[in-house]
């Protein structure tokens, strides 16, 4: 039978290049959660041949560990040289990673935890007609490779888990964490909570209860007709509940892409009369990159965007006036502990009583 110290020595996380950051922060609270001072950290080297093709190699013993496998598959800072060129990588090449990883530790180690924050083809959900069904694919293929257990967050649609119905599958929002840097740092007055389309109402919903205040929507109107960039693009935003004058308009969303969609919906509401409006997005991606969001700061369209570090975000973003990053890499370290420990995770992410607190202190 194994002691608490050797119980907590089998502990091992394997944070690949696209996360190594978090994977300190990780270790670090990890050590503190168990007033320790070790080193949970596999090394790993990851490798490409210079065709692109590539390879990883487990550099420490993994046989017995409980393996703890991060992966940031929206990492584009990542590069690589092939044939000559710098390539960025993309999801699909993050994710070939993730399972040349899982294949090397297979089979010796006692269980593999994967921890994606950002799961791989989220969006590719669901299939319409004749299209693939990347999401569930790609959960199978890691049920197969051997994965014990997946952790994600803010997942686009939950219900991708009955691909894998077999597997445990955690899918967590960080929703209090934002919201205790939100009430913590931003004088907020008389809320008004709003889903920039229907998708994201049950979102909106679960935030207005924890803030105690309405909810209004957004409905997008799109041309069927037509695909840019792989979507109907929207025609008209329709808005539907309370006025929106004098209000502080929280505008909440699993992730921001381009972002022009959130910017239309600002820039609606700072002209109907909302006094401040906040973004807030488990990730933003910046596809198009960020001149667009400055040039609506400057415009007073929206006043801050909040976010976390739960997918790569460049370094001179993060320096934007706009922009707040707010840290979940506690929130890992502790469903580590917990899974471990095999405790219940579902006290993790119950903050309730936190945010009442803040409120009570800011009279909201």
């Amino acid at each position: 039978m194994l002691i608490r110290g050797e119980v907590m020595n089998n502990i091992k996380i394997i944070a690949l290049d696209n996360i190594k950051e978090i994977g300190k922060e990780v270790n670090a609270k990890l050590n503190k959660l168990r007033s320790t001072s070790k080193n949970y950290t596999l090394n790993i080297t990851a490798s490409r041949f210079s065709n692109g093709e590539g390879k990883v190699k487990i550099e420490d013993s993994v046989r017995e560990k409980d393996i703890y496998l991060l992966a940031d598959v929206g990492n584009y800072g990542i590069t690589y040289n092939m044939h000559g060129f710098t390539h960025h990588m993309a999801p699909d090449e993050h994710f070939q990673d993730i399972k040349r990883t899982i294949s090397a530790i297979s089979g010796y180690s006692e269980k593999i935890t994967l921890i994606m924050p950002l799961l791989y083809q989220s969006r590719q959900h669901k299939r319409k007609g004749r299209e693939s069904a990347d999401c569930a694919i790609a959960l199978q293929d890691l049920q197969n490779l051997g994965v014990d257990h997946i952790i994600t967050f803010d997942a686009h649609d939950p219900t991708i888990s009955n691909a894998i119905p077999n597997l445990p599958f955690e899918n967590f929002y960080p929703t209090n964490t934002i919201l205790e840097d939100l009430l913590t740092k931003e004088d907020l007055k008389d809320i008004l909570v709003i889903s920039p389309d229907m998708g994201a109402t049950e979102r909106a919903r679960y935030f207005a209860e924890m803030l105690d205040t309405n909810v209004g929507v957004f409905y997008k109107r799109r041309d069927l007709t037509k695909v840019v960039n792989g979507k109907n693009p929207i025609i008209e935003h329709t808005y539907m509940g309370p006025s929106v004058e004098g209000k502080d308009i929280l505008i909440v969303d699993d992730m921001i892409a381009s972002g022009t969609s959130m910017l239309e919906v600002g820039e609606r509401l700072k002209k109907e009369g909302a006094r401040k409006v906040y973004f807030i997005a488990t990730f933003s991606l910046f596809t198009e990159g960020v001149e667009e969001f400055d040039k609506a700061y400057q415009n007073n369209y929206f006043d801050k965007l909040y976010t976390t570090n739960l997918s790569y975000i460049p370094e001179e973003y993060k320096e934007k006036d706009w922009l707040h990053t707010v840290n979940c890499s506690e929130n890992i370290a502790e469903i580590i502990n917990a899974l471990h420990e095999k405790e219940s995770l579902k006290p993790l992410f119950n903050g309730k009583e936190k945010i009442l607190t803040l409120r009570k202190e800011k009279n909201l």
